[in-house]
């Protein structure tokens, strides 16, 4: 892989480098548009389990998951009522 011992110099400081400006890159910022999706995905996700765990005879997590469905249903509202939340064109 590497030809001389210059380019494995070369390729390590430059891993290290990665390492350490790696905390520095910019962290991307949600959208409304893309929390409002993740919490319908949250909602979603917490419905299926509550049928997962009725069909395990689990009644107890069921119920749990099914109260707590609507919670991410409220946040997602929340989001679609933002002004920065725009209406998809056309």
């Amino acid at each position: 892989m590497f030809h001389n011992t210059g380019a494995l110099e070369v390729a390590a400081w430059q891993a290290h480098d990665y390492r350490r400006l790696r905390s520095f890159r910019p962290q991307p910022q949600p959208t409304p548009r893309g929390e409002h999706a993740r919490m319908l995905a949250i909602a979603a996700a917490r419905r299926l389990r509550a049928m997962e765990r009725a069909g395990l005879a689990r009644n107890e997590d069921a119920a749990y998951w099914k109260a707590v469905a609507p919670s991410a249903i409220g946040k997602a509202h929340g989001w679609r009522m933002d002004d920065a939340f725009r209406a998809l064109p056309g």
